[in-house]
Order: C-alpha cells, then sequence, then structure tokens
C-alpha cells in the first residue's frame, strides 16, 4: 500500500513574471508544500469558494458537487498520486470504492466544496515538494496575508 499524507491548501498564489496560478499545499504535520501549476478556471473556482462567493449559476465543480449529493454517493478523498512528465494526477475516492481519474486543480476544487481530504503519496511529495525551513516561516505568513487579500477578479484574464 502506497503512503499517503494529508495535505491543507494554503491558497492560489500568482507566478510572475506571466502571473500563473499556482495551486500551494502543505503537509498538514511537515513542512513540505506542494506548488502546483494550473489553470485560470480553477484558480477563480478554488478562490471563489475560499471567498465564499456564489455565482448567480453553478459552477462546473458546483455541478460536479451537486451530481456527487444526489447519486447518494460521498467523496472520500481527493489522492495526488502520481507526477509523470512534469504533470500531476489525481484520483476522486468514492465511498461505494470507485476512483475516478482528474486533475488535481479540479479535484481540489471539488475537495474544498465538499469539505473532503486531501492527499499526497508519499513518493510525489519526495520529487516534487518543497520542505521549507523554520527562518522561511515568517515569509510563509506574509505570503498567507496576502492570499486574505486576493480577489477571485485578480485571476481572470
Amino acid at each position: 500500500m502506497t503512503m499517503m499524507r494529508e495535505l491543507t491548501l494554503i491558497g492560489i498564489r500568482m507566478e510572475s513574471p506571466n502571473r500563473a496560478p499556482v495551486m500551494m499545499l502543505r503537509e498538514t504535520e511537515g513542512y513540505r508544500y506542494l506548488p502546483i501549476s494550473i489553470g485560470s478556471v480553477e484558480a477563480t473556482a478554488i478562490a471563489y469558494e475560499e471567498q465564499g462567493l456564489r455565482p448567480s449559476r453553478p459552477l462546473t465543480h458546483d455541478l460536479m458537487r451537486d451530481l456527487i449529493e444526489a447519486w447518494g454517493v460521498r467523496l472520500e478523498a481527493v489522492e495526488i498520486v502520481e507526477l509523470r512528465d512534469a504533470v500531476f494526477y489525481a484520483e476522486l475516492l468514492l465511498d461505494n470504492g470507485a476512483r475516478v481519474s482528474a486533475r488535481p486543480s479540479d479535484s481540489v476544487a471539488l475537495a474544498v466544496r465538499l469539505n473532503t481530504p486531501i492527499r499526497c503519496t508519499e513518493e510525489v511529495l519526495r520529487e516534487a515538494g518543497v520542505a521549507t525551513p523554520e527562518e522561511e516561516q515568517a515569509e510563509l505568513e506574509r505570503f498567507r496575508q496576502f492570499l486574505d487579500g486576493v480577489a477571485p477578479e485578480d485571476f481572470s484574464s
């Protein structure tokens, strides 16, 4: 069985110079961060949910949540399971035992809507995780404060 580590979504960060969105995840018990480049649509979907914003019509991830609930299935976890050729792969683990392949960005957008655990294999964290020494914690706190002030409109083209 593959060793899994639980992650927490820290937020979305705009990476310079092209202002590409990066989803920042962090080990709940540890010091590694997992940065994953994502699309602006997924970044907006995650940011909307984090800020409690409700569009007048459901976004795709809202539709996915509503379908999962309507079918009486529960999303047990989102798992980032592989990194191959610089591409991350994730799976949605359903309570009926089904595993559905998905992009990590879509998986996390769904997880924040359903309050579902996010996990990652130890192998992916070893390969792509970034260990942060304690002296850099102050910089991370400034980043968190920045995230608190980011609006979803900042991610639109």
